[in-house]
Parts: structure tokens; C-alpha cells; sequence
């Protein structure tokens, strides 16, 4: 019989995988990008976003299979990267979505 520890179990690994993949994305964003664009874009520099980008996929990989404090600590620091300094490099780069304009700005 399916028990409900074993599908928590798969929920799990299914989420490091995914946590996993979105720091993995953040990586290899940040080593494709130009070094200026991180200048240019006021987001401190490439070596910088490298390092934080690096340990957090070393975070996500270490902590395979759980969701624990490191883990969390991985995907906080890659999301920061893609949700803040992501655009803001593409935009310099001018590869943003310039159609995509809110009230105050782009969103």
C-alpha cells in the first residue's frame, strides 16, 4: 500500500530537483553574461554574482533529497539574483522585454 511518508518523500525530492535546477539556471545566467553589464547595471560585479550563484548551487546539491536550512538559504540566494539582478543585466544588455511597461516603470 502507498503510504503517505513515501509520497511526502517524492514531493520532496521533486522540490530540491526543481530548487536544484532554479540555482543551476542562476549559475550558468550569471557566468554567460558580460562582466560590464553587472557594472553597468549598478549590481555589483560578475565575480561577485558568480560566487554567490556557485555556492548556492553547491548549497542545493549538498542538500539533495531535503528541504533543510541550507537548501533554503541556496534558493534565497539565487532567486535574489533572478529576480533582481537578472533583469536589470538583460536590460543593459538590451535584451529586456521593452512591451512589458507598467505605471511607474517596467515590471
Amino acid at each position: 500500500m502507498f503510504e503517505l511518508g513515501q509520497a511526502q518523500g517524492y514531493v520532496m525530492l521533486a522540490l530540491t530537483i526543481a530548487a536544484l535546477a532554479l540555482e543551476v539556471f542562476a549559475f550558468v545566467h550569471a557566468l554567460k553574461t558580460r562582466a560590464d553589464a553587472f557594472e553597468a547595471a549598478s549590481k555589483r560585479t560578475k565575480n561577485f554574482w558568480l560566487g554567490v550563484t556557485g555556492v548556492a548551487t553547491l548549497l542545493g546539491f549538498v542538500s539533495l533529497g531535503g528541504l533543510g536550512f541550507l537548501a533554503i538559504i541556496g534558493i534565497v540566494a539565487a532567486g535574489v539574483y533572478l529576480a533582481d539582478v537578472r533583469p536589470a543585466v538583460e536590460a543593459v544588455q538590451g535584451r529586456g522585454n521593452s512591451s512589458r511597461q507598467g505605471p511607474y516603470g517596467p515590471w
